[in-house]
Parts: structure tokens; sequence; C-alpha cells
């Protein structure tokens, strides 16, 4: 070979094979412990929440809506205050605080006085349609949030157990159609985006930490409120309406929303809200026992519908 030869023979560079893209791991499912103890934190949330209509009606026997509403939020923010101070926790991040509002505006402030204003003139029964409905609509502000998508099986079922619910609802209040549906429908929209944005939440902070400081967060617009409500409304401290207002504000507003919202972190915002399909139900049963109110034959057997439904939807793949 010459020196020339070797001078235009093109040099030879050694490319590295390609290296091949690790496989991607896939996300371990949950527990089975943890989906259990999660299906548990929110069937108490939702037992606890029925009872929230009863309550409420106690409080009304004695205490002006707007003053009930109010002193509920300031209560309940005070034991939440408490505890998150006794416990040392940490501020949330600023990231966090958006969210937080929203679900002030939905679960701590919006939901209550709708339904409390709604109560007024709605009977118990009626206004448990707003319950019937919250787990569908949940689940669909879940949808449009978190991207959830839900199988078919799941929508189905869903629907069935929504359906189910609202005909014995209507049935129940015979029908007709009152001024406290604006109230109902309202509350029913706006919780279920508080409903959604804590539970998202809850899978970044324990979820008692989320109503906590949500109930922080509304404390000075339900003291500005109790303020001005508290010398235009009637304030009778009897044995129902202070009871009704105890438990309206620690046993719903603080207790429930803390077990809640454990649970839905656990096992997902909607399968946890099809959870509430039962919650009319143990409101009417409730209803029975604390406001007198009769049952007709149609409630076994929307009983059965519904536990039928919500056995499909916590089976049903999300």
């Amino acid at each position: 070979m010459t020196a020339q030869d070797s001078a235009t023979r093109p040099t030879r560079i050694a490319v590295p094979a390609p290296v091949p893209a690790p496989a991607e791991t896939p996300r371990p499912p949950r527990p089975s412990g943890t989906r259990r103890t999660g299906t548990v934190m929110a069937a108490l949330g939702v037992t606890a929440f029925s009872l929230t209509f009863p309550s409420t009606a106690w409080g009304l026997e004695g205490i002006g809506p707007w003053s009930f509403v109010t002193l509920r939020g300031v209560l309940s923010a005070l034991i939440a205050g408490g505890c998150l101070l006794a416990l040392r926790v940490a501020v949330p991040h600023r990231r966090h605080w958006a969210g937080l509002a929203v679900v002030g505006a939905g679960v701590v402030v919006g939901f209550p006085l709708l339904t409390t204003l709604a109560l007024q003139t709605s009977t118990t029964a009626h206004a448990a349609v707003v319950v019937g409905l919250l787990p569908l609509t949940t689940a669909v502000f879940s949808a449009v949030r978190t991207g959830a998508r839900p199988s078919r099986a799941f929508w189905t079922a869903a629907l069935a157990g929504a359906a189910a619910v609202i005909a014995f609802t209507v049935q129940q209040s015979g029908g007709a159609l009152t001024a406290a549906d604006l109230y109902l429908f309202g509350a029913l929209l706006i919780c279920a985006a508080g409903y959604t944005e804590g539970g998202r939440l809850a899978r970044e902070m324990p979820g008692w930490h989320v109503i906590g400081w949500a109930l922080i967060l509304c404390l000075p617009l339900n003291v500005v409120g109790a303020l001005v409500a508290l010398p235009h409304e009637s304030f009778q401290l009897t044995g129902h309406s202070t009871a009704g207002l105890l438990y309206a504000a620690i046993g719903s507003q603080f207790l429930g929303l803390v077990v809640w919202y454990r649970g839905m972190a656990a096992i997902g915002v909607p399968k946890a809200s099809q959870l509430q399909l039962a919650q009319p139900l143990l409101t009417l049963v409730w209803s029975v026992f604390l406001l007198g109110e009769h049952l007709t034959v149609a409630a076994p057997l929307t009983a059965a519908a519904v536990l039928v439904c919500i056995a499909v939807t916590q089976r049903a793949r999300g």
C-alpha cells in the first residue's frame, strides 16, 4: 500500500452499540390491607355524613341558618387549629393553597350553607337527593380533574345506583320540586368539586391536614359571618339545637372529613365516592329515630339495589 493510498483511505470510527432502555417498572398495586383500610375509612366518613341532615334539622330548631353554618365552621376550625398546633404541623406548601381554597369553598362553606338553607323548607328525605347524586357527580369531577378513567362497568353501576337513589328519594318527597332544589343543586356541584380536590390533596398530605387547613383558611370568613348573623337571627341553645351544632361541627365537619379523605387517598376518589350511594338510606334511617319521619316499603328494595351497585363499583377496575 502506497503512502498516497493510506492518506486517501477513510478512517473508520467505532460507534458504540445502542444501550437498550431499561424496561419501565410497573407501578405496584396498592396492598389489599391498604384497600381494606381505605374502604373502612371511607365507610366511616359516609356514616358520619349520614347524620349531617338530621343534626342540621335539630340545630335549626333553635338557631338561625346563617348563624348555624358560621358557628359550625368556627368551632370546627378551632378544633382543627388546636390539633395542628399541638402536633406542630408545618404550613402547607404554596402550591397546595389553591386546592385547599377549593376544599374550603366546597365542603366548609358552600355545601353546609346551601343545604342548611334548603332544609328550612325541605325535608331530610328530599334533601337526600343531593347525596344520592353526589357519588356520580364526584366521579365525573374526578375524571375531569385527575384524569381518572373508570371502566364501563364502573360507570354503568354508578349510573344504576344513582338512578335507584333518585327514584327512591323523589318518591319519598312526592315528586314535587321546591324552591330548595336550587340550593340543593348548587350544593351538589360545589361539594363534588371539594371532594375531588380534597381527595387529590390527600395523596400528598394526611387527610386531616387537608380539612384542617381548609377550615383554618375559612375561619376569618366564618367569624365575620357569625358576628353579622347572630344579632339578626334566633339563637336558643336547647338540647336538640346544641347537640345538632356540636355534631355538625365535630362529627361531620371535622372527624367525618378526616376519615373520608384518608379513605379517598387509599382507594381513589371514584370508588370511594360510590360508597356514598348508601348515605341517603342511612340518613332516612336516622330520620326515623331522630326526627320521627316514616319510611315506605320501597326502602328495603332500594337498599338492596344500592348495595349491589356498590359491590360492582368496588370490584370494577378503575
